[in-house]
């Protein structure tokens, strides 16, 4: 028996690969949506838990940062405490502020001292003579052989640049200059050039000499309009030169910045005395950066029972250690005279929020009484600020506590993001074989509708009469079926 009642196959198969390649169509399923969904929730509990875990390290790095910058800052206010010479400190002050300035070093020591200056220290300078055809003049060509001192250089002149504007940029540029500077100044009798030492003292005077050539740069006519002098002063009535203006081997510990000569016989006074001000604000500055790593550690470790919120590290032995460490410290007494053997002597006490404030008034006292005894306790192998040095050191310095717990983080979060690498290929696979399902289901949905649709062609023909379109007279549709 013979029938005409399915497709052919070259239309079967041609519906079916258009059918694949348009996604969805056949059985009209978002079938993106739905394997991203299922993707999704697949991956779900890992991506959750890889996702925890990297906030949670992420977080932990973050606030040891926190902790270790506060450290720092602790550190750095530190050294000022454990030199008890750089807490003694000194000021210097200058009777006629128009003479003179100082100021001290910690080598420092109290005494007053009769200050006379006599002239100050100057540079060598040489003028031309006057050209009156001005700075672009044609002065000549040669060799310009400059000294300063020990050092000198030859300056070739030709042609290009034999004018005073030429000259003094050659000078300028040189490589080898020994000190010197040139400029060009203006006058009512015509253009200067003007070479000028860059350091003061006898031993800087300048000398040049002009070859070859033309000859005309001997025109030139240098001649020196003021002279290279060392400074002259007196320190209580005994003579004293220096090279610079600035003077630091006068007087032990303290640096002289001559300004002016003074008056002829007319001294003024430079005193050196204790600046109880400077300790008071180092002083200051340490328990400020101390109390920024107690806020650290509450914020940290602590607990709000209000909000029920915990800090990042609360809990955490490592920091909890660090503040029992630090407590001991801050609340040794020390033995000795003078008076002061503890925190508390320097007016520094402990605030009921576990912070630190100081009696500025109780402080200056102390300073003013005895320096030395503050330095004692707070400097020196014992002191007090040596012993958080040496304890912030130990957490702090490469290879230390904080810098291990460090390394161990970020090993963790480098852990953490080869999984979700791994999670990440593992879920593209499962989405690419879904997608595949997906689409073979299509397909074959669409084969299916297409069958379908030729059946329904093929048994009800006065549908497609109605709606116009043309059948082909098979043996169904003409109700014959031959075998």
């Amino acid at each position: 028996m013979s029938s005409s009642i399915a497709p052919s196959s070259a239309s079967t198969t041609g519906g079916a690969n258009a059918l694949i390649t348009s996604t969805g169509i056949g059985s009209g399923l978002d079938i993106s949506a739905i394997v991203s969904s299922l993707t999704t929730a697949y991956g779900a509990a890992q991506t959750t838990q890889l996702s925890n875990q990297q906030n949670t390290l992420d977080t932990q790095v973050s606030a040891y940062g926190t902790f270790t910058s506060a450290l720092d800052k602790l550190k750095l206010a530190l050294p000022a405490l454990e030199d008890p010479k750089q807490l003694a400190g000194f000021a210097a002050t200058v009777g006629d502020k128009s003479v003179a300035s100082a100021t001290t070093s910690t080598d420092a020591v109290a005494g007053q001292y009769s200050l006379q200056v006599n002239n100050l220290a100057t540079s060598a300078t040489l003028t031309s003579q006057p050209y009156v055809g001005g700075s672009s003049s044609a002065v000549g060509t040669g060799t310009l052989t400059i000294t300063v001192g020990g050092a000198s250089t030859s300056i070739n002149v030709d042609s290009s640049d034999n004018t005073l504007t030429g000259i003094a940029a050659a000078i300028n540029s040189d490589n080898n200059n020994p000190g010197v500077t040139a400029s060009i100044i203006s006058t009512t009798a015509g253009a200067r050039l003007v070479i000028t030492g860059t350091a003061t003292g006898a031993a800087n005077a300048i000398t040049v000499s002009s070859s070859g050539g033309d000859g005309g740069l001997a025109s030139l006519g240098l001649t020196q309009t003021q002279a290279a002098k060392d400074a002259s002063f007196s320190i209580n009535n005994f003579p004293a030169t220096s090279a610079s203006n600035v003077v630091s081997n006068a007087i032990t510990g303290v640096t002289i910045d001559l300004l002016q000569p003074s008056a002829a016989n007319t001294p003024t006074t430079l005193t050196v005395s204790p600046d109880s001000s400077a300790a008071q604000n180092t002083i200051s500055g340490f328990v400020s950066a101390l109390n920024g790593v107690i806020g650290s550690i509450q914020t940290l470790t602590g607990y709000d029972p209000s909000t029920q919120v915990a800090g990042p590290l609360n809990g955490n032995a490592t920091l909890q250690s660090f503040q029992n460490q630090l407590q001991g410290i801050l609340d040794q007494i020390t033995s000795g005279t003078g008076g002061v053997h503890s925190l508390a002597d320097l007016g520094i006490t402990a605030n009921t929020d576990g912070s630190y404030a100081v009696n500025s008034t109780t402080l200056g006292n102390v300073l003013a009484a005895s320096v030395t005894s503050v330095g004692k306790l707070l400097g020196g192998k014992n002191g007090i600020a040596t012993q958080l040095d040496n304890l912030v050191n130990g957490y702090t310095k490469p290879g230390g506590l904080l810098d291990t717990i460090n390394q161990g983080l970020q090993s963790g979060l480098k852990n953490v993001s080869k999984q979700q690498t791994s999670l990440n290929a593992q879920l593209a696979a499962y989405s690419a074989t879904l997608t595949a399902q997906y689409n073979a289901m299509d397909a074959a949905v669409a084969a299916l509708k297409s069958t379908q649709t030729y059946l329904n062609a093929e048994f009800n023909p006065s549908a497609n009469a109605a709606s116009g379109t043309s059948q082909s007279n098979t043996s169904l549709g003409s109700g014959n079926l031959s075998t």
